[in-house]
């Protein structure tokens, strides 16, 4: 049985989700998620709480248990409490600005980058050297924040670009000089 797929998930009062067939809905104060499940796993509530269960014990059934109960629990967390990604920038020169909503970065191009975000993403930039990446959806807040530091990846000799907050960049020696 997989440790992760039989987790219960608890559902808040300020969440409903509403199961459809194959098809699971989470509304909370944040906004709406959907997503299609497989129908080899059973979704069953119970009060406040989910429960996913799968029908066999195939390998593919075994694979899908512990990622369907995965991605309705991420749905959950996002609509209560959201998600958020934070980039820092480092280099001289390197910054990023808010031009309404969409974000600018000067990079050391010749011309700036500008970074427009899909419907439910929001942009912060508490300093000019550091961007929040917020929204309902993980899956969507991380590939958005994955497409930005695309845009100038760390450099191993120097460490400029853009890294994520908690990330380690590995320095390179560089030439040695006789």
């Amino acid at each position: 049985m997989s440790r992760v797929g039989r987790m219960p998930i608890e559902v808040p009062a300020s969440a409903t989700v509403t199961i459809d067939g194959t098809t699971v809905r989470v509304k909370g104060p944040k906004g709406e998620l959907s997503q299609v499940i497989s129908e080899r796993m059973d979704v069953a509530r119970d009060g406040a709480v989910l429960t996913v269960a799968r029908r066999t014990d195939e390998p593919v059934d075994r694979s899908m248990h512990g990622l369907t109960r995965t991605l309705i629990y991420n749905m959950v967390r996002g609509v209560t409490e959201g998600y958020e990604k934070t980039l820092e920038i480092q280099g001289v020169g390197y910054r990023a600005a808010l031009k309404g909503t969409n974000l600018e970065l000067q990079l050391g191009y010749s011309n700036p980058r500008t970074v427009t975000p899909p419907p439910g993403i929001v942009f912060e930039l508490p300093v000019p050297t550091r961007i929040i990446v917020r929204g309902i959806d993980k899956q969507l807040v991380g590939q958005v924040a994955a497409d930005i530091r695309a845009l100038r990846k760390p450099d191993p000799y120097k460490g400029k670009g853009i890294r994520y907050r908690d990330e380690v960049v590995r320095r390179k020696v560089g030439k040695a000089i006789k």
